[in-house]
């Protein structure tokens, strides 16, 4: 049976650098699964992979969309599963990377058949998000299904919108809707995780923000502000500096919120995957050598 390797983990904390050292090792392509990847202009505050690590080895899913663009999940799902299949026709093995948990999810278990938005439900919601504040909108999510509320993105309206719509009309909770298995696929899955203790983490997205600031964070969000409203620039690192740029925060706040909004995401990403049961955790300070022991002992090498 095929292999695709999954390598997971929190922003930060060293997933590029492990993925492509193992396309390389074993000579394939790496399948990306980080949504904010998936938009070309948004390459500096969605570390997207440099022009130098790109070239070293085939990419799929990269910058690969306008912020424009509307992109779903499903449609992401058929056209992974797609090009992973027409990889397989000359690797034994594929790569895959990304923190985008459900993104990944759809790929190595398959989407639940969710309904679809219900209109009257995305009003009501649009209402009580514009009368009184995300705060509000984010607490019917808390009631209604508070293990999915330590997941999502709180700061996503959308995301809220469309779990909560999703609870109305199956009287189900979210989590519920989407923990059954629907699809086997006809490859095995070994997913890699990279650990380290949180304070590591934490210092690394806070470096990494300084280092997005110095390649020109600022200027790419300031590019992109007429386009603010789609959902692409719902997102940390944009909505902190439209905020800037509205003359409602200071840069230096803004910069600070970034770090703070990464390390939420960065927390939501731990909580996720400490429910997972067959992620393989290797160190972040050895993952190269630690992922190839591994897959050594597993007969993939």
């Amino acid at each position: 049976m095929k292999k695709l390797i999954s390598i997971v983990g929190t922003t930060g904390i060293g997933k590029t650098k492990l993925t492509i050292e193992l396309a390389k090792h074993f000579g394939t392509e790496i399948v990306s699964c980080d949504s904010r990847q998936f938009f070309r202009e948004m390459k500096i505050g969605t570390a997207m992979p440099s022009e130098e690590e790109l070239v070293q080895v085939p990419h799929h899913f990269i910058g690969n969309l306008s912020v424009e663009d509307y992109y779903s999940i499903g449609q992401f799902e058929r056209e992974a599963i797609a090009k992973i299949e027409e990889l397989f026709t000359q690797n034994e093995v594929v790569i895959m990377v990304g923190g985008s948990m459900m993104y990944e999810k759809a790929v190595i278990q398959g989407l639940n058949d969710l309904p679809e938005a219900d209109e009257e439900n995305q009003k009501k919601l649009e209402q009580i998000f514009s009368e009184e504040g995300i705060e509000s909108v984010q607490k019917i999510l808390e009631e209604l299904d508070p293990e999915y509320f330590n997941i999502v993105d709180k700061d996503n309206p959308r995301r809220l919108f469309r779990a909560i719509d999703v609870v109305w009309q199956t009287g189900k909770t979210y989590t519920e809707n989407i923990s059954v298995q629907l699809k086997q696929r006809d490859f095995e899955v070994i997913r890699i995780g990279i650990s380290a203790p949180r304070e590591t983490i934490y210092d690394r997205i806070n470096q990494r923000v300084d280092v997005m600031l110095e390649n020109g964070l600022v200027d790419e969000a300031l590019s992109l502000i007429d386009f603010r409203k789609y959902v692409a620039l719902q997102t940390v690192g944009y909505s902190e500096l439209f905020r800037y740029f509205d003359g409602e925060w200071s840069l230096d706040f803004a910069v600070e919120e970034i770090k703070k909004n990464s390390r939420r995401f960065a927390k939501r990403q731990l909580t996720w995957y400490r429910k997972e049961t067959n992620i393989h955790w290797v160190n972040f300070e050895n993952s190269v050598q630690e992922s190839l022991s591994l897959l050594n002992t597993l007969n993939i090498n």
